[in-house]
């Protein structure tokens, strides 16, 4: 019996370690990996960019299977006025605030990767997003390139709905008063993730 259990033992241990040796890791370059981001209003819309903290992809057989990334929110720039003006400033500080990110207390975002899918020559995201420690799934189209040592992600714009996320500023979601001062909803994303070994 006992020899019948070391011979199932050292059969699971070869299968893992066939898993492990098909598996590549690779970790984001945090100086060149960003999410960029719209926001809109009827009056007009700013833009800018914020930084990947760290993070992570697997690749098996060339294919996505699993990733995880921190979004370093105190990192959020506006990008459609002058870095040094005061309206720019003044913008960035109120994203920072409890109005918007509340970064003081939620200084992380948090993309899991859950799932990937092939499609045609991209590959379709499937993920949850934590911000403001609420969670929830969002999904992207992206063009993904590797080598053996480099593999860049490039998605297409998607669309998140901040209200989902508690970020209640302007919201026709959590105010009904605001007639045509209000701010939409619905935020473009996209992402550049560069990775090496």
């Amino acid at each position: 019996m006992n020899s019948i259990i070391k011979k199932v033992l050292r059969t699971l241990m070869l299968f893992s370690t066939v898993l492990v040796v098909g598996q590549n890791q690779f970790k984001a370059d945090t100086e060149s990996s960003v999410v960029n981001w719209k926001g809109s209003k009827p009056t007009g819309e700013h833009y800018g960019t914020v930084k990947v903290k760290s993070g992570f992809f697997t690749v098996e057989n060339k294919n996505i299977v699993a990733g995880e990334f921190e979004i370093d929110m105190n990192s959020i720039v506006d990008l459609d006025m002058p870095a040094d003006s005061e309206s720019n400033a003044k913008l960035v500080g109120h994203l920072k605030s409890d109005d918007f990110f509340g970064v003081e207390k939620y200084p992380v975002a948090l993309f899991k990767v859950t799932s990937t899918e092939i499609k045609g020559n991209q590959t379709l995201i499937k993920g949850d997003l934590k911000i403001k420690e609420k969670t929830h799934p969002v999904s992207f189209l992206a063009t993904v390139s590797h080598d053996a040592n480099l593999l860049t992600l490039k998605s297409e714009t998607f669309k998140i709905d901040r209200s989902k996320w508690d970020i209640k500023f302007k919201s026709k979601s959590f105010f009904s008063d605001l007639g045509d001062q209000f701010i939409y909803n619905d935020m473009e994303l996209s992402v550049v993730v560069n990775a090496g070994k």
